[in-house]
């Protein structure tokens, strides 16, 4: 896309964004238009990026399946303690969003995943992923790589595999937590994917979970080789569920 254009579909999308609406919603929003980047857009640490509900996207096309990806092949790069609110993010893309440090999705919708919605890269403290949602995924939405927690509340999903992973083979592991409040999940094998023996914690609450696992724990490695599944089902430790309905909702 010409410079020029984009940097008009920019300016329009942050003259037309919406208040931020980070309830619950489980019908995806109509995009206020469309654009297509030719290469990443980073948001710069500690900056607010709104992007008017506008449908933000890559050309060409980044997505190869279920091949791994980097930064490049995202649609949005931030930086430590950014804020991305008001987007909805297109197929054609590999990576969606890339958390470098800890950050903050308000309000972000994806339409159709190709590998992972958003990976999350802090070493310590938490990201936020309030309101918005993703569907079409055929393994992960929510990736976790580095440390610290992600708390997802107000989050809607439907047709995916995993909704969370925790790394479970990455070169550097932690002791990874993970919350979800008021999400509701549709379709999914699983909510959450955890490393029992790195001291992962995930907790589920107050959720309706529909036609879904809760959590599966695995033996996580730093080596890369595929991780071994040890069992399924809240435990109390690493896996822990209050008020969630699985019916009726």
């Amino acid at each position: 896309m010409p410079s020029k254009l984009f940097s008009v579909l920019a300016t329009a999308a942050l003259a037309s964004a919406a208040t931020t609406n980070t309830a619950l919603q489980t019908t995806f929003p109509k995009s206020s238009g469309t654009t297509a980047l030719a290469a990443v857009k980073t948001i710069a640490a500690g900056a607010t990026f709104d992007g008017g509900m506008y449908q933000w996207d890559r050309s060409p096309s980044t997505c190869n399946g279920q091949a791994e990806g980097g930064d490049a092949d995202a649609v949005f790069v931030l930086e430590s303690g950014a804020t991305l609110s008001n987007v909805v993010i297109g197929p054609n893309n590999g990576e969606g969003v890339h958390c470098k440090g800890t950050c903050t999705l308000n309000n972000v919708w994806w339409t159709d995943v190709c590998e992972d919605a958003a990976t999350f890269k802090q070493t310590s403290g938490t990201s936020y992923v309030n309101g918005g949602g993703a569907r079409n995924a055929d393994d992960k939405v929510l990736q976790h790589n580095g440390g610290g927690t992600v708390a997802v509340k107000n989050f809607y999903v439907s047709n995916v595999g995993k909704v969370y992973r925790s790394c479970g083979n990455c070169g550097t592991q932690y002791a990874r937590h993970s919350t979800f409040s008021n999400i509701k999940v549709d379709d999914a094998s699983v909510v959450a994917g955890v490393n029992s023996n790195y001291g992962d914690t995930t907790y589920i609450h107050d959720s309706c979970i529909l036609s879904s696992s809760l959590c599966w724990e695995y033996n996580g490695n730093d080596d890369g080789d595929e991780p071994t599944k040890i069992g399924s089902g809240p435990t109390g430790t690493a896996c822990t569920t209050a008020a969630v309905k699985t019916t009726g909702c």
